[in-house]
């Protein structure tokens, strides 16, 4: 079926003009491994004619009208995976990512990543099992929490995973008690004044403190675990990419540091997530093999990896939501859609995120359902449940739509329905994904 799915992809786009030759080679071989893997190849996957809004419009409207469908769905285009980790290997050549699995543990992502050769940032045994269940080797996993519960740590050690983080005594001799076995790396804590103006940050909740370091590595050594190396992470969603640079010369300190206490050397440098595709994957790019270049000259020394999250998953899923209620008041529109703040728009609440919506009246204007060329009005636009703070858009420039007409939100896939809830009775977790493949154009 994969073979069958690729030929017709191939068939049905043309090769992209400015590619050269061996870009469309790489990425069709990519595409074919990606269309092969376990949880992707029993999946119907639609080729799309571009990688275009009017394409992805195209394909929603063809599963609303043949489907009879009016529940949100989301469509996952894995071109721009591959896309994405073909960008990634060009500018970060020496690092391995490991995908954090909380931003988007959609299968047919995982599958597809895993397919591809990455790793996975795992914090709960929910995230193991669903990397074990794709038949991947428990060796491609970093428990990548620092305070983990004891069942979830006993049930890490009974599958093999054997490498996690910390940035407590605690949490050292818990690990000493539960899973003896497992490598360690320490989690430090970016400084403040190195904060790369993250959306999400995370050093107040996690990460040694400078004085904690040489305290915390005698820890280890003392109990007997063996410290692989040092983590951190900058946050999620960096606006400014110099905060790599910053933390990696603190993470050499730290090396040297365990050099002197007579640790044995450290192999292991995670440098966090943070990244997010487009000019600033560039830009943090560039920062972080400069800093490497200083820093770890020595590439045979130290594995470095990394753990993308809002990278490969936010571009790569686009949301439809059936509009199934409207109320006008003089020159303002109000709409309610079948999702909203208690479902994939969570990450207007927790991820800070700017989401944008495209109407798509496939009911209402069914010759024109981009209304191209209509006049946009003052709406506000409201999610399915029963509490006010479910509000997704305001003073939002919209066309007169209908009840039955739909809105589409592009790059939804990072912390949306991974983090949603069934409040009210509607349930994030019962949203349909459509899987289609892209050529880049």
């Amino acid at each position: 079926m994969a073979a069958e799915q690729l030929k017709r992809t191939r068939s049905s786009l043309n090769k992209p003009t400015g590619m050269r030759a061996n870009e469309w080679k790489s990425s069709s071989s990519a595409l074919q491994r990606v269309l092969a893997a376990s949880g992707v190849k029993n999946r119907k996957v639609t080729a799309l004619r571009s990688r275009s809004q009017e394409a992805l419009n195209e394909m929603a409207q063809s599963i609303i009208e043949n489907e009879d469908m009016n529940e949100p769905f989301y469509i996952h285009d894995l071109g721009i995976v591959v896309d994405l980790w073909q960008k990634w290997q060009g500018a970060l050549p020496r690092v391995q990512p490991f995908y954090a699995v909380k931003c988007n543990p959609d299968p047919t992502l995982l599958s597809a990543l895993g397919t591809l050769g990455a790793g996975f940032d795992c914090a709960s045994r929910a995230e193991i099992e669903a990397i074990l269940k794709l038949g991947l080797s428990p060796d491609r996993i970093v428990y990548a929490n620092p305070c983990k519960a004891e069942t979830q740590l006993k049930y890490a050690a009974n599958v093999g995973v054997n490498l996690t983080t910390f940035d407590s005594v605690e949490e050292v001799e818990k690990i000493m008690k539960f899973h003896p076995r497992c490598a360690l790396l320490l989690r430090v804590k970016v400084p403040e004044e190195d904060a790369g103006g993250a959306r999400c940050p995370l050093g107040p909740k996690y990460g040694a403190l400078p004085e904690e370091v040489g305290p915390l590595l005698q820890a280890a050594q003392s109990s007997g675990l063996a410290v692989a190396g040092v983590s951190f992470h900058v946050g999620s969603g960096v606006a400014r990419s110099r905060v790599y640079a910053g933390a990696v010369g603190a993470v050499r300190g730290i090396f040297d540091t365990a050099s002197r206490l007579g640790l044995p050397q450290l192999r292991i440098l995670n440098i966090g997530g943070g990244f997010t595709a487009g000019p600033t994957f560039t830009e943090a790019a560039g920062t972080v093999r400069t800093a490497l270049k200083t820093y770890f000259p020595d590439e045979t020394e130290v594995s470095v990896i990394a753990e993308p999250g809002r990278y490969f998953a936010e571009s790569a899923f686009t949301l439809a939501t059936n509009v199934i209620g409207k109320r006008v008041r003089g020159e303002l529109r109000e709409y309610w859609i079948n999702d909203g703040i208690y479902g994939s728009m969570n990450c207007l609440l927790y991820d800070h995120a700017v989401i944008n919506a495209l109407p798509l009246a496939c009911k209402s204007r069914r010759s024109n359902p981009s209304c191209t060329g209509m006049p946009r009005y003052r709406s506000t636009v409201f999610g399915p449940t029963c509490d006010a703070l479910d509000t997704v858009l305001t003073e939002y420039l919209l066309p007169e739509l209908a009840v039955g007409d739909w809105l589409v939100f592009p790059n939804m896939g990072a912390y949306t329905a991974a983090a949603g809830s069934s409040f009210n009775g509607f349930s994030t977790s019962d949203i349909r994904t459509y899987c289609a493949v892209s050529m880049p154009s």
